[in-house]
């Protein structure tokens, strides 16, 4: 959505300035005047183009998030106003970024603004869960127990995070050494075995082709540069295109080894959000529709959307999610139990535990098995290139002592 930047007079008669998000001209104004203000100046605010990576502003990470929450909720908790307590963390944070929005979010709210719309104005950082809980707790006068209720969640999604990195360190790890010492191979040894090959020997195929692949490597390095970034920019703008990206969400949760681990993850976060959410005071549709996009699939989340419109025609949750063939049937077991029950964020707290707990086994077991996978892997490739070397060798010995 684009954003807007304003000029106005608060309710105080003080010159205000800040930044909203909205679908339109038209409703930044209407929500500027419903929180008080008198408009003296609107207009679009310009995209800041990244050209650099030194002008690109630093990214928020989700723990910086999560102990701004806690210290938040504390100071709230504590009866210092939240202007006070956003200006004073605005000022403690070591994130630039962070730091300028919590400055802008505190002058917005001062000059009028509600909490929500004031945190809306930044969705790079705040997402559409700290969004809708931070809503709630406004309106409902929770606002402490809200952001208590977010780091706990946030330290829960970290947590996960780390499981599921922690998964595929080792696989990239192995599969970089193995680019390097391959080239290495390529670069240095390749030549030395070509010129201890006596003349006249006869060169089998699949030794030709390592030798072909040396020259070209050693007297066209820039080609193979050209050529290699080429396809990597192809295949980023693929999976980035519509088209690919919905390949790549439509097949990611069933590849072999790792989409069992990247299915339960996206259950667990969707689970724990969703009965986050509910715990809030966020009512059913909302909190789904809230928690569809923090779940890290586009499957699940179109699932989950496609379900929150079925359930206002009178439909049950668990039915609508069994339809769409996302979620295993423990999950929509127990959330129809837990619709039936009433007891519904219990059960789904259960469901993101064991979920949980199934990541980090899953997460364990295969840094078991990938690593010796992945040292077969690197000694078929170092292996089969040593044959090919020697084979020319061993055939020009054969050859003399025949």
């Amino acid at each position: 959505m684009p954003s807007y930047n304003y000029e106005a007079i608060n309710k105080q008669g003080q010159l205000v300035k800040g930044q909203i998000v909205s679908e339109s001209y038209s409703l930044a104004t209407d929500r500027l005047k419903d929180s008080g203000l008198s408009i003296i100046d609107l207009s679009e605010g310009t995209k800041k183009t990244k050209s650099s990576f030194i002008i690109s502003k630093k990214k928020v990470k989700i723990e910086e998030l999560t102990l701004f929450s806690r210290q938040l909720s504390a100071m709230l908790s504590s009866g210092i106003p939240v202007t006070r307590a956003l200006s004073t963390l605005s000022r403690q944070t070591d994130n630039s970024t962070l730091s300028e929005a919590l400055e802008s979010i505190a002058g917005n709210v001062e000059g009028g603004m509600n909490l929500t719309d004031a945190f809306s104005a930044y969705p790079d950082i705040f997402n559409e869960l700290y969004i809708s809980m931070i809503n709630a707790g406004e309106v409902g006068g929770t606002l402490e127990t809200s952001l208590m209720r977010l780091s706990e969640q946030l330290q829960r999604q970290k947590e996960l995070q780390d499981d599921v990195k922690s998964a595929l360190s080792y696989p990239k790890v192995i599969g970089i050494f193995s680019i390097i010492v391959f080239l290495v191979m390529l670069v240095f040894l390749v030549p030395v075995f070509e010129r201890s090959t006596p003349q006249g020997t006869e060169i089998n195929a699949i030794t030709q082709f390592v030798y072909n692949v040396s020259h070209s490597l050693r007297s066209s390095p820039l080609i193979w540069v050209l050529v290699i970034g080429l396809l990597t920019a192809a295949i980023v703008l693929f999976t980035k295109s519509p088209v690919g990206h919905r390949l790549w969400e439509k097949n990611k949760i069933k590849m072999p080894i790792f989409g069992s681990l990247i299915l339960k993850t996206v259950i667990a976060k969707f689970t724990r959000t969703f009965s986050t959410l509910i715990e809030g005071g966020i009512p059913v549709v909302q909190a789904l529709m809230s928690a569809g996009p923090t779940s890290g699939s586009e499957v699940l989340n179109e699932a989950v959307q496609l379900a929150a419109a079925r359930i206002e025609e009178g439909r049950t949750i668990a039915s609508t999610l069994e339809e769409s063939e996302v979620f295993p049937p423990m999950v929509t077991q127990m959330i129809a139990v837990g619709e039936e029950s009433g007891s519904l964020p219990t059960l789904l707290n259960k469901v993101a535990e064991f979920y949980e707990q199934e990541v980090r086994t899953e997460a364990r077991g295969l840094q078991a098995l990938i690593q010796p996978l992945a040292i077969i892997v690197i000694g078929v490739l170092i292996g089969g290139m040593l044959i090919a070397l020697y084979a020319p060798i061993f055939s020009s010995i054969s050859s003399a002592g025949g």
